[in-house]
């Protein structure tokens, strides 16, 4: 199969992009990170009052003593949410204050890794991993919430029953299909019991990453940053597309690496191979495609710090991507739900009805391959 290139935006610039340009966006970032602590910090009257009273240039002046208010504040929201919620995040602005957060932190992680000749060599390389830290547990929680409930509607709709006994009261279900639809509802309830213990863990986990002097360390890093980046002398007269392209270059390689003559075939079930095996490890056959995903997103943060955020959207690639994410998902519930299959002690309905949502999720990763083949073949469309 011939190798699929990148191509660059029609109105890419003409001339040398310089490390202004990498300075102004990890700026803008690093912004974005302190204004989603501060939605946390706004929560607090006392603290609410305080940053109202205070002028715009003087908040910029004490950033570090912000960062440290903010991540107090942080923590004891969330411990809000935790008592009156289900041990997650509280609805509205809370969850969107944490998206925007881990949001910004893996888009300054990876403009770190991929302009890193650009920068101060130990701080880019200390600040990296800190920042993979923080945006990773902050996203265990909803990653959990999220696969139990895609794994119970997958429940839901091969058994065909109306719900399970964790989520509706006094449900008659709809008619009994044999063992699947009596093992789905213990295989649900199984999952439910599992997945929410890890939730409320991760939970935990969050608070106490929040409350942590780790989490103050990278406030304070991240509000340096918002007003001096760590540029190398020859950034400010050097050229970013280089680096950029090398990034595209990573790209276009691992993706030449899957086998997507293979994943080009509907129902080619390559994603059920070793579906039995009795290994606990992550199927190896996931991680290229994984690897994938995350080069994809770094060619992405590489193009909006070249472009700006007026830069046009390849609908390909953006299309490319969110079949990555199915397969990430999907790839992650049947992992759940093999783990799961593995409980000792089940009734043999319980197990069939694991094996089967295993199955399942198994063919949603083969369909998201195959959606990604469909959409990396096409030529390049962009939105103005």
């Amino acid at each position: 199969m011939a190798q699929q290139h990148l191509e660059p935006p029609t109105d890419s610039p003409a001339g040398p992009v310089s490390g202004d340009a990498l300075a102004g966006y990890l700026r803008a970032q690093a912004t974005e990170f302190l204004r989603s602590l501060r939605q946390h910090r706004e929560t607090g009257p006392e603290a609410g009052a305080a940053a109202r009273a205070k002028p715009r240039t003087e908040a910029r002046t004490d950033a570090r003593d912000v960062s440290a208010n903010v991540s107090r504040n942080v923590s004891r929201d969330l411990s809000r949410t935790g008592e009156h919620g289900s041990g997650g995040y509280g609805p509205g602005e809370s969850v969107d204050a944490a998206r925007a957060l881990r949001r910004s932190a893996r888009r300054i992680s990876g403009t770190l890794h991929t302009f890193r000749p650009m920068l101060d060599t130990d701080w880019s390389e200390g600040m990296r991993p800190e920042l993979a830290w923080l945006s990773g547990t902050l996203a265990r929680e909803h990653a959990y919430a999220a696969r139990l409930e895609r794994l119970l509607g997958a429940l839901n709709r091969l058994s065909g029953a109306a719900g399970f006994p964790a989520q509706t009261a006094g449900n008659t279900g709809a008619p009994a299909k044999g063992s699947l639809t009596v093992g789905a509802a213990k295989a649900g309830a199984l999952l439910d019991r599992q997945l929410t213990l890890a939730r409320t863990r991760a939970h935990s986990a969050a608070l106490q990453a929040l409350g942590s002097s780790r989490f103050h360390a990278v406030a304070d890093s991240v509000a340096v940053l918002a007003s001096e980046v760590p540029l190398t002398p020859a950034a400010t007269t050097a050229d970013l597309r280089p680096l950029a392209a090398a990034a595209t270059d990573r790209l276009t390689d691992a993706v030449a690496a899957l086998p997507l003559v293979t994943a080009g075939h509907p129902y080619n079930a390559e994603a059920l191979v070793h579906g039995l095996s009795a290994d606990t490890a992550p199927q190896p056959q996931d991680a290229p495609w994984h690897q994938v995903r995350l080069l994809l997103r770094l060619h992405r943060y590489a193009c909006e710090v070249l472009y700006g955020e007026d830069a046009p959207i390849d609908v390909r690639l953006l299309r490319a991507g969110q079949a990555l994410n199915r397969h990430r998902d999907a790839a992650e519930a049947a992992a759940a739900a093999a783990s799961a299959a593995r409980t000792p002690r089940i009734a043999p309905a319980t197990a069939y009805a694991l094996g089967v949502l295993h199955a399942d999720q198994r063919h949603e990763v083969e369909a998201a391959r195959f959606a990604f083949q469909q959409n990396w073949q096409k030529e390049a469309v962009r939105t103005p």
